[in-house]
């Protein structure tokens, strides 16, 4: 598997509701048909990694629906941690028709928001 470990492991994770309400607050958003992403820098001094927090109500579907696209997601920022910028929180929150992606459709539609989010190439590619 190309990219980072295979493990999400618990400090890759944004866990406190604290840290959702600061990057809704300060985060840059940009937005698809299924997804919204917001990213801000990390608390000072954590440089080192890049945090995912995700999103996925239930008017997206049943928990197996909302399970699986929690999974594809977590997926991408597995495979794509090479080329996400380190020191930055990210907040991925899934829309209703994010239901209807399969894994390869997530990965394209997140790696086209995080273009968005990373502007000016500031990602590795």
């Amino acid at each position: 598997m190309a990219g980072g470990s295979e493990h999400f492991r618990r400090l890759q994770r944004l866990r406190s509701s604290k840290d959702f309400r600061r990057l809704s607050r300060e985060g840059r958003r940009v937005e698809s048909r299924s997804f919204v992403v917001l990213s801000a820098a990390s608390l000072p001094g954590d440089t080192t990694r890049a945090r995912l927090g995700i999103t996925v109500s239930r008017r997206v579907g049943s928990a197996v629906v909302r399970n699986r696209v929690k999974r594809y997601v977590r997926e991408w920022f597995r495979r794509r941690g090479d080329r996400i910028p380190k020191g930055k929180d990210y907040v991925v929150i899934a829309r209703r028709a994010a239901r209807e992606l399969d894994a390869l459709r997530v990965l394209r539609e997140l790696d086209s928001l995080l273009e968005g989010v990373c502007p000016g190439g500031q990602h590795a590619a």
